[in-house]
Order: C-alpha cells, then structure tokens, then sequence
C-alpha cells in the first residue's frame, strides 16, 4: 500500500509528467512554425515520451490499489526567441523533473516502499538520457547558432529521431 504523502507526490509527478508532454507540443509548434521540421518532429515524440510516463506512474498507483487524481495543467508558454532558447528551456525543464523524482524515490526510501523503488529506478536511469539528450542539443545549438546550413543540417538530423 502507497502511503498518503507517495500517494500526493505521485498525483503530483502525475501532473508534472502531462504538463511537460504539453510544453514539449507547444515548442514542436513553435519549431514548425519557424519551419524546422525535424526540431520540431524530435520535440513531438518528446511530448509522446513525457505522456508515457505519466501513464507509468498512472498504472503503478492503480497496480497498488491507491487512487489517481488528474490535476489541472497550466497553459504552456508558447514564444521563444530562437532554438537554443527552446531547448535550453527544455534542459532547464528536465533537470527540474530530475529534482522532482529524486524526492519521490526519497519518498520510497523513508516509507521501505520497495516496489516504488524499482519502478522509480527506471525513471532515475531516463532522467540522466534525458539531460543528455538536451545537453548535446544545446552545446550544438551553441556551436552552430540559430541560422545558417548548419541548423539545417541538425534539423535534418534530428527528424531521424525515432519513437523511443
């Protein structure tokens, strides 16, 4: 059985998950409006990935008879001023979520929750693929800045991006 306070910060990672899913579609909008089709494609199966996950912890919680409760999501922000601006944000994005399952697994831990452990052991191993990803996206971006045949040639690179 989930104890009540695993039960809130798992409604709440619930929410987290959803909303990033959310923000990940809005910054593919962004992309393809600035008609970045493969930025914008690596984005949309990012937002995918982060609605997956929240179903992850939806069936755990139901899989351990404790009741999910679908909280509200704000609307995303959707103006960026470039896309290094998008994915720093989604780096900045990603290592909050880190944060936020870091205090989860701390959760599991205090209450000897174990099958928490293990589930949450999965999420602690993507959240570390995760910064990478953004990580390499942005030292790229960097290096290449926001215009020129090199962002298109990411572009084109990242629209090889497959479901994960």
């Amino acid at each position: 059985m989930l104890t009540r306070a695993m039960q809130e910060l798992l409604n709440d990672q619930i929410k987290h998950e959803f909303a990033s899913a959310y923000l990940y579609l809005a910054m593919s909008a962004w992309c393809e409006a600035q008609t970045l089709p493969g930025l914008a494609k690596w984005l949309r199966l990012q937002s995918q990935e982060e609605a997956g996950h929240a179903l992850k912890l939806f069936d755990h919680m139901n899989d351990r008879g404790a009741r999910v409760l679908l909280r509200a999501i704000e609307q995303p922000h959707s103006d960026f001023k470039s896309p290094l601006d998008v994915f720093q944000e989604v780096l900045e994005h990603e290592r909050k979520v880190t944060g936020s399952i870091h205090q989860l697994y701390a959760q599991a831990l205090q209450d000897n929750d174990y099958a928490s452990q293990a589930m949450l052991q999965w999420f602690i191993t993507e959240q570390v693929e995760e910064e990478k990803r953004a990580a390499e996206v942005v030292a790229q971006l960097k290096l290449i800045g926001d215009a020129g045949p090199a962002l298109l040639m990411l572009d084109r690179q990242m629209a090889a991006r497959a479901a994960d």
